[in-house]
């Protein structure tokens, strides 16, 4: 049963990251739609909107890492299985296996140069240029979507172990596709 409930826990959290992910791409798709037509329509008194680069910037950051750890539990991740394929099932889950354990320290170090350039940024006090919105924002904003993505790394590599002894687990994606996350 606690299997289950960090499963879906962690299914849960991954697929609202997305969902966040995705509504701050449509955000960011608006400004950039909202400042370029100011910018065209400079002649009616309009303009670009101030800071818009920032803003993007930021929504980027915060982005980019809101999709990681539902890729990774998708198994969305680009392979290369020309070679391995025609070897069988054995290989293939020993070969993500091992892919598991690499993405799970890669993930690792880049949340953790993540939280340290969030620490940095904080101690100096950097702020962006035009809208002075403190630097460590964006960090922190990638920080959350980082960590998760070495939770989800890390589950991975139990889901592969158990794939390789043979024992695959229930994949929650149906409950989470249909947004029945309860108990």
């Amino acid at each position: 049963m606690t299997e289950r409930l960090i499963q879906r826990a962690i299914y849960g959290a991954a697929f609202a990251l997305a969902i966040a992910g995705g509504l701050a791409l449509i955000a960011m798709t608006l400004l950039t739609v909202v400042s370029i037509s100011g910018r065209g329509l400079i002649w009616l008194g309009l303009g670009p909107v101030p800071g818009a680069y920032e803003l993007i910037e930021l929504g980027a950051a915060f982005a980019v890492f809101c999709f990681l750890p539902w890729c990774q539990l998708r198994r969305g991740h680009v392979t290369v299985d020309l070679f391995l394929r025609p070897l069988g099932a054995g290989p293939n889950r020993c070969a993500e296996l091992i892919s598991n354990l690499l993405l799970s320290g890669a993930a690792g170090v880049i949340a953790w140069r993540l939280w340290l350039g969030m620490l940095d940024k904080r101690g100096t006090g950097e702020t962006t240029y035009i809208l002075g919105i403190p630097s460590w924002i964006g960090y922190a904003a990638a920080c959350l979507g980082a960590l998760l993505f070495v939770a989800v790394a890390v589950y991975t590599v139990w889901r592969s172990l158990r794939e390789l002894r043979g024992d695959p687990i229930r994949e929650s994606f149906d409950a989470v596709d249909s947004q029945k996350l309860g108990p």
